[in-house]
């Protein structure tokens, strides 16, 4: 399982113990990465991702699955969020028309 949150792109990082004696040793620092469901607005269902807690305050923060989608440049996206931002964009477009 990739330990990669696709919201934030936080990942795995790595760093040492480091002991009274001041003696290293290798450890990894996890990130809480979650398996959840995103529910989106515009197109009426829920969608499954893989998001840190940090980014679950970050799709609140911008007001939303939907808004968040929008908000963000393609580039910036996780490569499995892209067609929902395609879709949802679509879906937005035909609502407002």
């Amino acid at each position: 399982m990739s330990r990669r949150c696709m919201i934030t792109g936080k990942g795995v990082m790595s760093g040492n113990n480091v002991s009274h004696a001041l003696n290293r040793t290798k450890r990894k620092f996890l990130p809480n990465v979650q398996y959840t469901s995103l529910y989106s607005e515009a197109l009426d269902r829920w969608v499954k991702v893989k998001a840190s807690a940090a980014g679950l305050r970050t799709v609140e923060h911008k007001g939303g699955f939907d808004a968040f989608l929008t908000s963000t440049a393609p580039t910036k996206l996780d490569a499995a969020l892209r067609p929902f931002k395609v879709q949802v964009e679509k879906a937005l477009a035909s609502k407002a028309a």
